[in-house]
């Protein structure tokens, strides 16, 4: 089993990859299989999101590409930049995992949530799509500083 300890920060070419869901690439620790079918272990710094296009390093070398999986979505438009605000205030309020786009909105699929935003008189499109919510304002990557 191949087991991988670190993210790497240059990209280098591999052929090796790894498709994993949202919720999977949260976790630090992880017994899963290559894209490939071979046995892996993931053995990470506890707190960070896995990204589509980071790659992690095994302790012998080797080299994986993370991919996003498609996941059951739902993916919300509208002509209105204002209704789209609005929706991700909504959501926000909900603390509903949201990745944001200039053209829209997308979370897991969730028919309560679809019912709200259809009240807004947004369009939802139901859709297996890749899902990388924002990382959040407090997240590892974007903020950090000691506590005393």
């Amino acid at each position: 089993m191949l087991k991988f300890t670190s993210k790497i920060n240059s990209h280098v070419e591999t052929k090796l990859s790894l498709t994993l869901p949202f919720e999977l690439r949260q976790k630090a620790r992880l017994r899963t299989q290559l894209d490939s079918g071979q046995e892996a272990g993931l053995f990470l710094e506890r707190g960070h999101v896995l990204r589509a296009g980071d790659q992690l390093k095994a302790e012998t070398g080797e080299v994986v590409t993370i991919i996003s999986a498609n996941e059951d979505v739902s993916t919300v438009t509208s002509d209105d930049p204002h209704l789209l605000m609005r929706a991700s205030y909504h959501l926000g309020n909900r603390h509903v995992p949201l990745e944001i786009k200039p053209a829209y909105l997308r979370y897991q699929y969730d028919h309560v949530l679809n019912e709200m935003i259809e009240h807004l008189q947004l369009t939802i499109k139901q859709e297996s799509a890749p899902f990388e919510p924002e990382p959040g304002a407090y997240s590892h990557s974007h903020h950090s500083h000691a506590h005393e």
